[in-house]
């Protein structure tokens, strides 16, 4: 037994680089607890591991006196010499006898059999997670090995990492056996050993690709001063060149666009809109909206909120689908930003459209009432204004807001 434990700690300190110091003191501990079990917790012993030879010896430790009254801690003069005193030793000095792993019997040999497997479990889970702290925000690449319902488990040198569904891509298919790249985000201790979080959705895992795509930004040339992302659909980040030489966004892009499809095609064709920084919150706010064209900015610095103002066939663009848009700029601005849309004045529509040519767009039913309320224009429309619309008993404010905004986009598409 002895040869198989330092030979199993060993291994442990070729392959894992695990302190040799640390391993022996786990063994001393173990084998100083068998001998306190059979001999007192105040008995007086010693431990000697070596690694090399794969050997542990135990020492007992004994006083040589004339009258044995504490046997665990004495032996007399009498025993000494019958089992022959070759140091000629004398009463008051120690006596070193070395046990036999055996004396120690079956009982307890196993239950230091238990206690070091315990503490080689313990010490892995401990290798474990420091290992993943000290890549903690860096990137590793595993293998799916089961997809369940709520998360990805993912293989990675052997060591199980958890994705769970909300550090996922949305949309994002992921097969078993496929290789797959995240960030580590989190390692934390659990009764069952440590749990490694990793992430596809976290805006750092944007910002590692960024490096290692863009040489610029790993060599400190080009820096990220911000990324706003909602994760399979669309990002927004910040960048600034301290190379005046060099165009942070051109920089990020390259050559027909080959720096930036390697990083989107990675994130499930992600839209990445990449932008130069400005200093001052007005600039930013204008580069966070685009496309979309503003024609003024207010900013409330006390109050961190941004009313800006654009005309209103700007208004899908600023917004953007679903919102996504000013949604991305006020989380890279750290701005709220209220949309204020500056309607085009009423004689600016230079050809009046027949409300016939848009009942289709409007709905038989909404055309014959408009007809019906002597509406015969779309200019007519819009000049009666939501309150004369609503005194139409059988329009209430929701169906009036569609009519007005169907009639505008009939002529921002002119």
């Amino acid at each position: 037994m002895n040869a198989e434990i330092v030979e199993s700690f060993a291994q442990m300190v070729r392959e894992k680089g695990v302190d040799k110091d640390m391993l022996i003191g786990i063994i001393s501990d173990i084998f100083g607890l068998l001998v306190k079990k059979k001999y007192g917790e105040d008995v007086n012993f010693d431990i000697v591991t070596n690694m090399d030879r794969g050997d542990i010896e135990i020492y007992l430790i004994r006083e040589i006196v004339e009258t044995v009254e504490v046997p665990n801690h004495q032996i007399s003069l009498d025993e000494v010499n019958r089992r022959g005193n070759e140091d000629d030793l004398d009463v008051g000095e120690d006596y070193v006898e070395r046990l036999k792993l055996e004396s120690f019997g079956r009982r307890l040999i196993n239950f230091a059999k238990q206690s070091l497997n315990q503490r080689i479990r313990e010490l892995e889970k401990d290798i474990v997670y420091n290992e993943y702290k000290e890549l903690l925000g860096e990137i590793v690449i595993g293998d799916i090995y089961q997809t369940r319902k709520s998360d990805l488990l993912i293989n990675h040198n052997k060591n199980e990492l958890v994705m769970p569904r909300n550090e996922q891509i949305p949309f994002e298919r992921y097969r078993k056996g496929e290789t797959v790249r995240a960030i580590v985000k989190e390692v934390k201790k659990t009764n069952s050993g440590p749990q490694i979080i990793i992430s596809r959705a976290d805006n750092l895992f944007l910002r590692r690709l960024f490096e290692i795509e863009i040489p610029e930004i790993y060599d400190g040339i080009i820096d990220i001063k911000g990324i706003a992302r909602e994760p399979g659909e669309r990002a927004k980040v910040f960048v600034e060149s301290q190379d005046k030489r060099i165009d942070a966004v051109g920089a990020c892009v390259g050559m027909k666009g080959v720096r930036i499809h390697a990083i989107v095609r990675e994130l499930n064709n992600e839209n990445i809109d990449v932008i130069n920084y400005a200093e001052d919150a007005e600039t930013q706010i204008q580069r966070a909206l685009a496309p979309g064209k503003l024609k003024k900015v207010e900013i409330n610095e006390s109050e961190q909120r941004a009313t800006v103002y654009a005309d209103a066939d700007q208004a899908s663009l600023i917004v953007g689908r679903n919102g996504v848009n000013i949604r991305l700029a006020m989380k890279l601005t750290g701005y709220q930003i209220d949309f204020i849309r500056e309607e085009k004045p009423l004689e600016e529509y230079e050809d009046d459209i027949e409300l016939i040519d848009l009942r289709e767009e409007l709905g038989e039913e909404v055309h014959q009432i408009l007809i019906n309320n002597r509406y015969d224009t779309a200019v007519e429309v819009l000049q009666a204004g939501e309150e004369k619309l609503l005194e139409i008993p059988e329009f209430d404010e929701a169906k009036v807001k569609e009519i007005i905004e169907i009639i505008k986009s009939q002529f921002e598409e002119e």
